[in-house]
């Protein structure tokens, strides 16, 4: 139930606390006064859309409060608006998410304006009624998961089916580069060694030659590099006694000497690898051509690109087979999703059907009650295509009159017999739904007299077993709640607001003769009023 509702800058509400008791609980108040508005505020607590007009003082923040109690749990729900139009909702004085505020509000309170009247003649509204009378809601709400994810298959496959097309169409090419680039066996560094031995095979001949002058120099029998240096190690050596600087200088000849001799095995080694071959430089020159070819046709310029590139297009060819592989899969749960979801539907269908005979037998037990007793009522399951729900929508057939034939309810139902249909609906729903908390604005929209007594008398009993708040203007529903609350409007300061109170006593008997007789109370409206006041 709502024990509490605390309002600050919403719209002509400056600042509004007030709590709630249990059972029936009546509002009413002059056209204008701000029953709409206190029912705004409310719904904007429970997840409707924030709007900047709402607040009162552009300047400040709006915020709604309510405090909830639901089997034996207590709840707070707030919401704020701040003058940016920034939203935030809380549970608990915990931010929770818009999403989560409406999932939590919609077990705690069901609100119903007289626009919801309007619903009956829909086909989702029916559809969910009959869904809720016959406890099928889980039903369906696996059936519309099913149907979901099926979708996203459907979808995620055409989008698969789109790519593999696409690809067959490129693949001898894709298949053909990969194929070239495969058998060339490429290796990193290859370029770089293969032009140096293009180098070396192309110069061949001048680099023997070279080689061999320079073995001359240092092999030559007679006055050789090397044994020229003998000679003036020796020199230097002979001296060394008497010039302490020529000790030295026959150690650096020496090392100088030393390391000649390793130039000299080195550069003769040199020329035992170098070998002169025609058809070896071909070869040579052919693999570079091959490469660079491939350099320039993939616009790369390494041999580390033209590998990536490979496989690359290694990864597109597999990439199809793998594709095709999970389209395969992707087919077989789409087929088998398929099934549960006929199986689901046929399920949902069958059990719709079979409870719309005791739905209507339930609905015209009320709706005789309500004056009138030869109406005729019809929940109708006709074919619809596929969807989340099911494959069925449903209609509401409606005829007040013997001998006429039941049309939908938004051809034949007046505003009065909407408003008693809805109301029968109502409390046929919430004797199973554990709804803590109805909310009826208006219902009684098109009804008087003995009618809107009965109507009064079946809110009265709906307000035995759950917390109900009837916003009326009729005296016969207003006189039977078990509080009165009066919104109204008062000036201060040249500032119009809203307000609200409890009303008791006295002050209630005169807002049911003005209910009665309008804004001048008569005694005759105030003597029945009391009347009306002593029999509920």
């Amino acid at each position: 139930m709502l024990k509490r509702l605390a309002i600050r800058n919403y719209a002509l509400i400056d600042s509004l606390d007030i709590d709630f008791p249990e059972n029936l609980i009546v509002i009413s108040g002059e056209t204008g006064a701000g029953k709409s508005i206190l029912l705004g505020a409310l719904s904007l607590l429970l997840g409707a859309k924030a709007e900047l007009s709402v607040l009162g003082d552009p300047a400040s923040n709006c915020v709604v409060e309510g405090e909830f109690s639901r089997d034996g749990e207590e709840y707070i729900l707030r919401r704020v608006i701040s003058p940016q139009g920034r939203s935030r909702a809380f549970i608990n004085d915990e931010p929770a998410t818009l999403e989560a505020l409406k999932a939590l509000s919609g077990s705690l309170v069901d609100i119903h304006s007289q626009f919801d009247q309007t619903l009956l003649a829909g086909r989702r509204y029916p559809l969910e009624l009959l869904d809720h009378f016959a406890g099928l809601a889980a039903d369906r709400v696996a059936l519309g998961t099913c149907y979901d994810r099926m979708q996203a298959l459907s979808r995620e496959i055409e989008r698969r089916e789109t790519a593999a097309a696409s690809a067959r169409k490129n693949r001898d090419y894709i298949e053909f580069q990969y194929n070239q680039l495969s058998e060339a066996r490429l290796r990193e560094g290859e370029i770089e060694e293969l032009e140096i031995q293009q180098r070396q095979l192309a110069n061949g001949e001048l680099i023997r030659e070279n080689l061999m002058a320079v073995d001359a120099i240092f092999s030559a029998d007679e006055r050789s590099l090397p044994g020229q240096l003998h000679e003036v190690e020796t020199a230097l050596g002979r001296i060394a006694p008497y010039v302490p600087e020529a000790a030295s200088l026959k150690e650096r000849v020496e090392s100088a000497r030393i390391e000649l001799k390793d130039i000299a095995y080195e550069a003769e080694g040199l020329s035992g690898h170098i070998h002169v071959s025609a058809g070896e430089l071909e070869r040579v020159e052919e693999r570079l051509s091959l490469l660079y070819d491939l350099l320039r046709k993939h616009g790369v310029e390494s041999e580390k690109e033209l590998i990536a590139l490979r496989e690359g297009f290694a990864s597109q060819l597999s990439g199809e087979e793998e594709n095709d592989a999970a389209l395969e899969a992707m087919r077989k749960e789409r087929s088998a999703l398929e099934k549960e979801y006929e199986a689901g539907a046929a399920r949902l269908h069958a059990a719709r059907v079979q409870a719309t005979s005791r739905l209507d037998a339930a609905l015209l037990d009320s709706i005789h009650s309500l004056e009138l007793p030869q109406a005729v009522f019809e929940t109708v399951v006709q074919p619809r295509t596929p969807g989340r729900e099911g494959i069925d929508e449903v209609l509401f057939r409606f005829s007040a009159n013997p001998g006429v034939a039941p049309v939908e309810l938004s051809h034949c139902a007046s505003g009065g017999e909407l408003s008693r249909i809805m109301l029968c609906l109502k409390n046929l729903l919430s004797t199973f739904t554990g709804m803590p908390t109805l909310v009826f604005d208006e219902i009684d929209t098109g009804v008087s007299g003995s009618v809107a007594d009965k109507m009064g008398e079946m809110i009265v009993s709906m307000g035995e077993r759950m917390q109900v708040f009837a916003i009326t203007h009729l005296p016969q529903v207003a006189s039977k709640g078990s509080a009165h609350y009066l919104v109204y409007k008062e000036t201060e300061g040249g500032v119009t607001h809203s307000r609200i109170r409890p009303l008791a006593g006295e002050e209630r008997v005169r807002e049911v003769a003005r209910m009665l007789s309008g804004s001048r109370l008569s005694d005759e409206a105030l003597a029945n009023a009391r009347v009306l006041l002593k029999s509920r």
